[in-house]
């Protein structure tokens, strides 16, 4: 696939990714400094020293919230490849592989996305209940700390009571990483790490735990590197960035949809990750199912790669 194909006309793999890092720095410094002044505009310049504002510790301050976190998507994941590929002076479609979608290719993704989803419950549920020994109950400790971090964000973010703040979500939590951080990490990451190991299998798992770790949730962080890895193999097979933007969008959005049903039949979203919803033999038989369509997934791509050859 054209992400692993060496390019003479291109700086190094290494090179790209110190320019990545380079502009991924300079894109968090300047978005977050336009977040905070719209902020400002909003709230007065006493939220630059409020944590409650910054923090969106309390509803009424969730709109800081979702500008500080727009201004990370962009910062740190959208704008860095982008850039990346005008440095290259590449065709930003031909770069990444924005190729053409067909429809029975969207319908298998989706086909995917929903068959293994109970598969990812259990990943899941074995992740939170992991512990470390006595020895690393520090870490242990930092980790949780982390977590519980994280989930107060997300508690906050979910919080829906009508149809437009369903909307909003759908596009900050669904739409807009699913087309950055799959821009970030399967567009550009994965390509240079192709590049470098020359074997896709490699480039594919390395960029999907570094997409794992970025996000700092390490008891999320077994079922976020499969779906980094399911989603790399999706643009590996098909050659095209849009399927995995598509997978990752439909995860991301069934997660809002799932906690705008449960609030709407009053059922905690603390519940949601801690709880299994399906015997052992239904995990496996999930687990089968996506190894199946993902292999014909890869059957159908490649027909369709020789049909357009014909």
């Amino acid at each position: 696939m054209s992400f692993i194909q060496k390019q003479q006309d291109e700086n190094s793999p290494y090179t790209q990714l110190l320019m990545l890092l380079g502009y991924a720095v300079a894109g968090i410094f300047i978005f977050l400094l336009i977040g905070l002044a719209i902020i400002v505009a909003m709230y007065g310049f006493g939220a630059l020293t409020n944590p409650v504002i910054l923090s969106g510790g309390e509803e009424k301050y969730r709109p800081a919230l979702q500008i500080l976190l727009i201004a990370q998507s962009v910062g740190l994941f959208l704008a860095p490849p982008l850039f990346l590929a005008i440095t290259e002076k590449k065709k930003i479609n031909v770069f990444y592989g924005f190729k053409k979608t067909e429809a029975s290719l969207l319908f298998l993704v989706f086909l995917i996305m929903m068959v293994s989803m109970p598969f990812m419950e259990w990943t899941a549920v074995i992740n939170q209940k992991m512990t470390l020994p006595d020895f690393l109950q520090s870490i242990e400790s930092w980790m949780r700390q982390k977590e519980d971090e994280a989930m107060r964000t997300t508690l906050l973010l979910l919080k829906m009571q009508h149809i437009n703040e369903l909307i909003a979500n759908l596009f900050l939590i669904a739409l807009l990483p699913g087309i950055a951080e799959e821009l970030m990490f399967r567009g550009a990451v994965q390509r240079s790490f192709g590049r470098i190991f020359n074997n896709p299998h490699a480039a594919i798992w390395a960029s999907a735990f570094l997409f794992s770790a970025i996000h700092l949730q390490f008891y999320g962080f077994l079922p976020r590197l499969l779906l980094g890895a399911g989603f790399g193999y999706i643009y590996y097979f098909s050659g095209s960035l849009w399927y995995a933007m598509l997978a990752h969008f439909l995860n991301n959005a069934y997660a809002v949809c799932a906690a705008w049903y449960m609030q709407k039949n009053n059922i905690p979203l603390s519940e949601a990750d801690n709880t299994s919803h399906f015997a052992w033999y239904g995990y496996l038989f999930s687990f089968i199912l996506t190894i199946l369509v993902f292999n014909y997934f890869k059957t159908k791509t490649s027909k369709s790669y020789e049909q357009q050859l014909d």
